[in-house]
């Protein structure tokens, strides 16, 4: 089925106050996601390997501008499968916006911390797997780690030098969640204060007998 067809057949079932809707195409191979992506670069993909997600909204035309990148895709001959990954109603999107964002909530974790803090293991921990990608994407500056007992990603914060990243650096990388409306929740796991790297790049925490 074409791209084209298979948004129709998506759209027919959406739910009548629908405002927001994810999607992804995923492409046959590599160099067809690549031309994909070129065509739909105006609704601002992101891509992991051969698949692209977008956020197409129902005000300002964009489901109409989103029928005609995907008949491009069928006069290009670009095949894939266009599949519904979550589809938001008015009231849904309402109560994600009114939500503290990730950038906000980890002013206020730094703030409540110990005037000497010098290192921290950190957490972002995510309220669905389909943002796990592409928040992985985004964070990868603070080399984060997977914490496969939650939806969640992990980071190191040095306040001064060591294995952390800067915690402007984190900021950012939560801004960043923030634009693209990839919620959830921020907090600081372990806090060392008044550090001092003595022939080491800085500490070590081990949990569950594994270093992090």
């Amino acid at each position: 089925m074409r791209a084209a067809e298979q948004w129709e057949t998506i759209a027919r079932g959406l739910p009548p106050d629908w405002d927001e809707v994810e999607l992804a195409f995923t492409a046959e191979d590599a160099r067809s996601a690549a031309a994909a992506a070129a065509v739909l670069g105006p609704l601002g993909p992101g891509r992991t390997g051969n698949q692209l997600r977008l956020r197409v909204g129902r005000a300002g035309g964009e489901p109409e501008r989103l029928r005609n990148l995907l008949r491009q895709l069928d006069r290009k001959r670009i095949w894939g499968e266009l599949a519904l990954l979550d589809a938001r109603e008015a009231a849904r999107l309402e109560e994600a916006e009114s939500r503290q964002g990730l950038a906000e909530a980890w002013d206020a974790a730094l703030a409540a911390l110990p005037p000497g803090w010098e290192d921290l293991l950190c957490e972002v921990e995510l309220d669905s797997s389909d943002y796990l990608p592409r928040a992985a994407l985004l964070c990868s500056p603070l080399n984060p780690s997977r914490n496969t007992e939650a939806l969640a990603l992990r980071f190191r914060v040095s306040r001064r030098k060591g294995y952390g990243a800067a915690a402007g650096l984190a900021r950012r990388c939560l801004e960043r969640l923030d634009a693209e409306r990839i919620t959830g929740r921020v907090r600081v796991l372990h806090t060392l204060e008044d550090t001092d790297d003595v022939w080491t790049q800085g500490p070590v925490w081990r949990l569950a007998g594994r270093s992090v």
